[in-house]
């Protein structure tokens, strides 16, 4: 399991700044941000490019536009596009303003995402 160190601190000061309620999970090979038990975001360096990889949980109607942006890809799991989830490479997120953007777009899309069944 391998993410940034410096990432996850910037993710944690932008919801302890919004006063989000939030946990930290491991998963997708990175650490994930749960807000009302629902993954919001997460983060982990790419096996493939060694690259610092922001995974974002927009939402469908948000996905075609964010795929225009630069920096930003499709999320694949075993090989087909997850709709509604993209990904933000480094470069997408180096400036604050521009980490706030995304994490703001998971923030916003959260309240309609679905939770996932608990076992």
């Amino acid at each position: 399991m391998a993410f940034n160190e410096n990432t996850i601190q910037r993710i944690r000061l932008f919801f302890q700044e919004k006063d989000v309620p939030f946990y930290e999970k491991k998963m997708f090979n990175g650490i994930c941000f749960m807000v009302d038990d629902k993954m919001c975001c997460c983060n982990h360096i790419d096996k493939e490019t060694g690259e610092d990889f922001l995974l974002c949980r927009i939402g469908e109607e948000q996905y075609s536009h964010a795929l225009k942006k630069d920096n930003v890809i499709p999320m694949e799991f075993t090989g087909k596009s997850m709709k509604g989830y993209v990904y933000v490479t480094e470069n997408g997120f180096l400036k604050p303003k521009d980490l706030h953007y995304w994490l703001q777009r998971c923030l916003d899309f959260n309240p309609l995402a679905k939770s996932s069944k608990k076992k």
